[in-house]
């Protein structure tokens, strides 16, 4: 594998993380035994993040949509999600890693949201990496609050509607303080977004893997930044603008 160039990383890595179910059934165990070990793949690529100082990392843990799968299920999930914030907050801390959740916070158990809320309040001083969360989640949801939003302060008189530019509506949304994401990650094989951070993957960079998410640990997510740091970024103009550019 190719060496990583740290002048080239990403500053904010979104993942889709699919086929925890998959990898629990080929090992004929149930899929929360498959969401669990998923949790340690989690753990790495955060750790790898920090290690590397990419400053941005947001993972898709449970989406709108995903309150369709079998209670029993989505039970487990939250109860997971509870354990994973208790046993990783220590580490969190010592690493100045701050979390943060996107998404709707109705719905979440409150025992859940007083654990996220809690991780939340203890890691807000820190810098060194933003672990985000993305639970109660969907990039729809997302665009019509925002644009809920902005509306109520048209009518309230805090803004014109011509005042809505990108960079406004953007202020709007749960990564207002955010950079886009420069590359998202999607595990298992699919080749869809899955309503994830619809607005600001405009220009991400895309990356399948085949794995599934329990198979994709550090060096799989370090063979991810190589591939990333390959392509040309273009964000509308052509290679020879590019040259351009860097040449002035």
């Amino acid at each position: 594998m190719q060496s990583i160039d740290p002048a080239k990383l990403p500053r904010h890595v979104g993942i889709i993380m699919d086929g925890n179910g998959r990898w629990a059934k080929q090992r004929f165990r149930n899929r929360i035994f498959g969401h669990e070990e998923g949790a340690n793949s989690v753990r790495e690529v955060a750790r790898c993040c920090r290690k590397l100082e990419i400053p941005y990392l947001t993972l898709y843990a449970f989406s709108k949509e995903n309150w369709q799968r079998p209670k029993s299920e989505v039970s487990a999930l939250w109860s997971l999600l509870d354990r994973f914030l208790e046993s990783e907050l220590p580490e969190m801390v010592d690493k100045e890693i701050r979390l943060r959740h996107l998404g709707d916070p109705e719905g979440i158990p409150e025992d859940v949201l007083a654990r996220l809320r809690k991780a939340i309040d203890e890691t807000s001083g820190f810098d060194k990496l933003t672990l985000s969360l993305a639970i109660n989640y969907g990039g729809r949801q997302e665009i019509l609050l925002a644009a809920r939003k902005f509306a109520q302060d048209v009518q309230e008189g805090r803004h014109l509607p011509e005042d809505l530019t990108d960079e406004v509506f953007s202020s709007y949304l749960f990564t207002a303080d955010y950079p886009d994401p420069d590359l998202i990650i999607r595990t298992g094989g699919e080749y869809r977004v899955s309503n994830f951070l619809l607005w600001q993957l405009a220009y991400a960079e895309l990356y399948t893997s085949q794995l599934l998410w329990p198979d994709f640990r550090e060096e799989q997510f370090m063979e991810a930044l190589v591939d990333y740091q390959g392509r040309e970024r273009r964000f509308g103009k052509t290679g020879d603008q590019l040259k351009s550019d860097s040449t002035d």
